[in-house]
């Protein structure tokens, strides 16, 4: 596996109604939800690893510590960066910020474990 602590990748997004608290039942206003923030950071973070998984494996998020510092409203463009800061064997950790264009809105200290998947499914 090439997974190397210091990989990093970038993605975008512009947030819809679907990622407004009020889909998300987290809230009464059309702003971008902390869970909608979450779940971008986590499919970022799986973005940074998934061209260096082995065939075969997958990961699973097991943890996310997370700060929502700024709303935004719809039609916002969200940039969110995840870093692999530490591999210590399965156990991946990873640094995460989001931003709109007036700087960071959120941030969070992320794990992920490489997993069989189909071992993982097994145990359910």
């Amino acid at each position: 596996m090439a997974l190397a602590e210091g990989l990093t990748v970038t993605q975008t997004m512009t947030v819809t109604k679907l990622d407004t608290a009020i889909h998300h039942g987290s809230g009464k206003l059309e702003v971008f939800a902390t869970p909608a923030m979450v779940a971008f950071m986590e499919n970022t973070a799986l973005a940074c690893i998934a061209p260096e998984m082995e065939k075969g494996t997958d990961s699973v998020g097991i943890q996310i510590d997370t700060k929502h510092s700024k709303a935004n409203k719809v039609g916002t463009l969200v940039t969110c960066t995840a870093k692999l800061v530490k591999v210590d064997g399965k156990k991946l950790s990873f640094e995460i910020e989001a931003s709109d264009e007036d700087g960071k809105i959120g941030s969070a200290f992320h794990l992920r474990y490489i997993i069989d998947p189909v071992k993982f499914m097994s145990r359910l």
